[in-house]
Parts: C-alpha cells; sequence; structure tokens
C-alpha cells in the first residue's frame, strides 16, 4: 500500500525532530540537551515531541527496533539446511564484509557511542535494549524448534547466538572509538568472526536447522 500524504509528513516530522536531536547531542552531549531545546531548533512544539518520542532516550536511540529484532530476523530466513547460528555468522559477516554503517563501520560511529558512555540515561537503556535482543532470540527459537516452555535449550543456544553478536559489535565500537579505518576494522572483525565459529560446539552449529526441503 503507497504511503499516504498524512503518513509521509508525520514520518518526515519524526525524522527532522531525531536528526536535530541527534546533532545536538553529539555537539553538546546527552544531559546537557533539554527537550524544550530540541523543539525550539526542531521549530516544533514540547508536545509534539514527546508525541513522537515519549523519552528522551527514544530521541537518539530512535532506530533501536532495527537492532532489536535483528537476530530474530536473520534466524526466521535462515535458507534451507542452515542451522539458526550460521544464518547469523552469514549475515554478520556480509555486513562487515560490506562496512555496512548497520554494524557500526561508519564515519561518526565513535562519536555516537561516546555519547552513550557519557550519559548514564543512555547506558541503562542500552542494556535494556540488549535484553530485548536476548528474549526476543530465545522466543524466536522456541516458537522455531518447537521447544516446550520447561525446555532450557532455547535459552542457551540464545545466548551462545547472541554472544557472536554482542562480541561482533564491541570489538568494532572499540575499534572505532580507537580511530581505526572502518575497512581495517571490518578486515580484523571478519577474522574475528572466523575464530568465535572456531569455538562454537557442534551442537550449537547444528542447533535449529531449517528443512532442506
Amino acid at each position: 500500500m503507497a504511503e499516504g500524504l498524512r503518513e509521509r509528513k508525520k514520518r518526515q516530522t519524526r525524522q527532522h525532530i531525531s536528526d536535530v536531536a541527534t546533532g545536538l547531542f553529539l555537539e553538546r552531549g546527552f544531559d546537557a540537551v533539554t527537550i524544550a531545546e530540541i523543539a525550539q531548533a526542531a521549530d516544533v512544539s514540547v508536545n509534539t515531541v514527546y508525541n513522537y518520542f515519549p523519552a528522551k532516550e527514544d530521541l537518539f536511540l530512535d532506530r533501536s527496533k532495527g537492532v532489536v529484532d535483528r537476530l530474530s530476523r536473520w534466524v526466521r530466513a535462515r535458507d534451507p539446511g542452515e542451522s539458526a547460528v550460521a544464518a547469523v555468522l552469514r549475515e554478520l559477516r556480509a555486513e562487515v564484509e560490506a562496512v555496512s554503517p548497520r554494524v557500526g563501520l561508519m564515519a561518526g560511529y565513535a562519536s555516537f557511542l561516546r555519547v552513550i558512555h557519557d550519559a548514564a540515561a543512555l547506558r541503562s537503556r542500552l542494556w535494556s535494549l540488549q535484553q530485548e535482543v536476548l528474549e526476543n532470540l530465545e522466543d524466536t527459537l522456541r516458537e522455531e524448534t518447537g521447544a516446550a516452555p520447561d525446555d532450557p535449550l532455547p535459552t542457551l543456544m540464545a545466548g551462545q547466538i547472541n554472544w557472536v553478536h554482542a562480541t561482533v559489535m564491541s570489538a568494532i565500537g572499540r575499534e572505532m572509538v580507537a580511530g581505526r579505518p572502518a575497512a581495517a576494522v571490518s578486515r580484523e572483525t571478519l577474522a574475528l568472526i572466523g575464530d568465535m565459529e572456531d569455538l562454537l560446539s557442534e551442537r550449537v552449529l547444528n542447533y535449529a536447522v531449517r528443512d532442506p526441503r
């Protein structure tokens, strides 16, 4: 269905507010910027800001939805004959090899991380988002395998798969903050992914294999 004029204007307004807020946060820090200042800079009312973003943290982490369900989406879209972790490894390799901004391989990512590091509220929200990633993945594995509610295996496997993703993201963030070129970080991260795959047990590597038929 084509996007209507009203929906397009709402999306554009939301994006404008987010962009203005992010610019202010990067310039001055998260805690130093108020919602009133964001509203004034974006030429909207304070109520309009809150209509789109219920909490100040939402303004900076407004694209978190794509991260929260990322692992679940990759697992659900795995190829026939492919296991859950194999799908995640494949998708991660593709993103890293493409030097994709979706995994932090971009100019400005270091500044983004520094804002989070300097704001307790953002660190708390990021931890909460990371827990959502893990919980969503566990739910997905339980659904995909038909595991019983009291079966601990989806929980254990979600932890292993999430470890791969979290380790990659942490390594990229650390190197980008250190000022390394994205292309070099990409090459080193690909090697890291290979090392992690070698550490995974056969049971993990062969969990939740999609029916090849």
